[in-house]
């Protein structure tokens, strides 16, 4: 059941829900026309359905490898990689100084999200690359850009970023590798870091690492912590790959799922680095690929989701099974209507956290021109989309074994897969409960406000749908309001008690919007209206339940005692 590049629903997206017409306006992006865009998304389709689904099964069947120190990657994936780089989607958003096309994100991130349909563990390199380019283009040197941005642009160089380590997980601040000065200029960088996304490959001439470590004088916690940039090859006078430094794989973690992207745990003995921004400003440079990383993240949960939807609807679309529970039916399971349920479902959350997602890469495309609004605008929204698109691709992937029915446990149909390869993405990039803690405290730092002015634009869709389904849209928002407003008055352990269904009733809150938005692009009868309707009578159902949670506080979690939870 070959995947299909979803080019027109994604250009709808843009185009009639997102607003990526404002974008457009811009005379920064002026150049993103609407054929720019289209032609891209055509390409860069072509690219996914012909070559790189072919290889998705074949990274889970014969997973990267270590052997005598050098990473072997799975079959084809050299070659899928060159496609992904040839047809320049590595450097979408780059700086054109440096050989990029200099596109909105929002492009990338449409691209992306073909690509993780297509191939998770493939794609997994060129957005941990993606997210170095932009940390480079804001922190480092002119001489660090202009010997590595054309390098990682072209797809040359692969990027990763290396934070944990064994013993400093989401607690960064508890990290013990050092940096210490060399005298030229380059510092020698010591530690272990581990769960290190494509620490290594056999395809591209250099890897380049961000780590972060502490220098001699740095303090204690995060404060303390700089950034470094230690390729895995020196580059000489010409710039071109030279002796190896001093850092290698120890060893490849073995996973759940996404076989196919190695997993490294990387050792550094005196590797010479650079620095990269500021001494003990490391965090505030890492996070500018943590951003990006986590609106990826988020995207990488709608990929999976959009392929495991379509698989099991294909899946409906053939099978037969008892008697058609309808007149004038399909003969398949697709009459019945608990399967009905679960793909509409499927089908009504996809597009949401597909929604949610483009959103959010607008409102960074926006903040790029000095637009203060779209700036707090993207910082609300990422952690929603983070989670969200996650959760979905996770509900979604699940949801696909059961429309299987027995053949979704059997490892040859793939549905098994999609579920593998998506459940870490609600863990890495800061698990969705982090997430959720960041949203309930630093996002609501500004007393609610950025909330207040997303609620703001639901109100505004609720009244142009009217009717029930803008009623209802209504109601749950005004719900989310006192919610919002019950959280900033709560201190911070009892908004954490809440964060996580706080968070999952403001992304379907924004769904719904989202969902009315096409609806009313498309017209109140159209099938855009019927998949409105449904999402507004089911997923979001669940709404005054997550926010009647999200108040209770923290109390009654504390009534067992340490003691009570192993008895």
């Amino acid at each position: 059941m070959p995947y299909k590049a979803p080019t027109s629903e994604i250009a709808f997206t843009l185009e009639h829900v997102v607003g990526f017409g404002r974008v457009q306006a811009t005379g920064r992006f002026s150049e993103a026309t609407s054929d720019v865009v289209h032609a891209i998304l055509g390409e860069a389709g072509r690219i996914c359905e012909d070559v790189l689904a072919p290889l998705n099964r074949a990274g889970d069947l014969s997973p990267a490898r270590l052997e005598n120190g050098v990473v072997r990657t799975s079959p084809g994936f050299d070659d899928g990689y060159r496609a992904i780089a040839e047809g320049g989607f590595v450097g979408i958003s780059a700086d054109p100084e440096y050989g990029g096309m200099g596109l909105p994100h929002t492009v990338t991130t449409a691209v992306n999200e073909m690509m993780g349909s297509a191939c998770l563990a493939l794609e997994l390199c060129p957005l941990m690359t993606q997210g170095q380019i932009e940390a480079l283009e804001h922190h480092g040197s002119d001489e660090l850009k202009a010997l590595y941005l054309p390098k990682l642009i072209s797809g040359e160089w692969t990027g990763t970023m290396n934070l944990t380590e064994p013993q400093a997980g989401s607690d960064v601040g508890a990290l013990t590798s050092k940096a210490v000065p060399n005298g030229d200029g380059t510092y020698a960088i010591t530690g272990q870091k581990i769960y290190i996304s494509w620490g290594d490959n056999d395809f591209s001439e250099n890897v380049c690492h961000l780590v972060l470590a502490r220098l001699p004088d740095g303090v204690p916690g995060t404060k303390g912590i700089s950034l470094f940039l230690v390729p895995k090859k020196l580059p000489d006078e010409n710039g071109k790959p030279g002796v190896m430094n001093k850092l290698k794989v120890v060893s490849l973690e073995h996973k759940m799922g996404l076989h196919g992207s190695p997993t490294a745990v990387m050792q550094y003995e005196g590797a010479t680095g650079w620095l990269v921004g500021e001494p003990h400003s490391g965090m505030a440079a890492m996070f500018t690929m943590m951003n990006n990383a986590r609106l990826g993240v988020g995207v990488q949960g709608v990929s999976v989701a959009e392929a495991a939807y379509q698989q099991a609807v294909d899946y409906a679309n053939e099978r037969k099974q008892g008697r058609s529970a309808v007149d004038g039916g399909t003969g398949t399971i697709l009459d019945h209507a608990d399967v009905r349920r679960m793909l509409t479902g499927m089908k009504a959350e996809t597009f949401a956290a597909r929604a949610l997602a483009l959103d959010l890469a607008v409102s960074i495309d926006l903040a790029k021109t000095g637009d203060a609004a779209a700036k707090a605008r993207a910082a609300f929204l990422t952690p929603i989309c983070k989670s969200y698109g996650t959760d979905t691709g996770i509900n979604v992937a699940n949801e696909g074994i059961q429309v299987h029915g027995g053949m979704g446990f059997i490892e040859e149909t793939g549905a098994a897969q999609f579920l593998r390869d998506v459940r870490v993405t609600a863990i890495y990039e800061g698990t969705n409960g982090i997430q959720a803690m960041d949203l309930v405290g630093r996002k609501l730092a500004d007393g609610g406000a950025a909330a207040v002015g997303l609620l703001d634009e639901v109100d505004t869709v609720a009244a142009d749908a009217g009717g029930i389904e803008g009623e209802a849209l209504a109601k749950d928002a005004k719900a989310l309001r006192e919610a919002t407003e019950r959280m900033v008055a709560l201190d911070l352990n009892n908004r954490f008690a809440g964060a996580v269904p706080f968070q999952r009733a403001f992304a379907l809150v924004l769904g719904g919007m989202y969902h009315l938005r096409a609806s009313l692009a498309e017209g109140k009868t159209g099938p855009r209206a019927n998949l409105a309707r449904a999402f507004l009578t089911r997923p979001m159902a669940a709404v005054p339940g997550l926010l009647a949670e999200a108040k209770r506080g923290s109390d009654d979690l504390y009534t067992l005692s340490a003691e009570d939870f192993v008895a």
